[in-house]
């Protein structure tokens, strides 16, 4: 949906990793960095819990503090950005398809000024972060 303030998108892949195995990768925010390129630098401030907030460096960018606003063990987590009245929400959820395959979905919700121009950059890596972490996962799981 793109109205110039609502800007949103998903990107899904699929894996033979256990919901267990993408949530304990979840679960360890300073890890993040190993297996996703976008972030240089992060540091979280408390436990993987609803209300934590963390600061996340991306290459060649300025920190960005983000809250974990919902955290569901081996399902899902939301963290939301605020940057002036722009809001990023971005959803990691964990659905699992059978006895052996998992989706990983990554859901981005931009709203605010900006958000059509914001949003895509966001998503830009979805494909190659999720390819990293379902390689990371499998190979966690094997």
């Amino acid at each position: 949906m793109n109205d110039g303030h609502v800007w949103r998108y998903e990107y899904a892949i699929e894996t033979s990793a256990t919901a267990a195995t993408i949530w304990s990768i979840f679960r360890d925010v300073p890890g993040w960095k190993d297996w996703n390129a976008g972030i240089e630098r992060i540091a979280i401030d408390g436990p993987f819990a609803a209300g934590t907030w963390f600061t996340m460096k991306p290459p060649g960018e300025e920190a960005l503090r983000s809250q974990l606003i919902e955290v569901r063990e081996d399902v899902c987590f939301v963290d939301e950005t605020r940057v002036g009245d722009l809001a990023i929400k971005v959803a990691h959820r964990i659905e699992p398809l059978g006895p052996a395959r998992t989706r990983i979905v990554y859901a981005v919700d931009a709203q605010g000024p900006q958000a059509a121009e914001i949003g895509p950059a966001v998503a830009s890596d979805f494909p190659e972060v999720l390819a990293s972490l379902a390689k990371l996962a499998e190979t966690r799981s094997a």
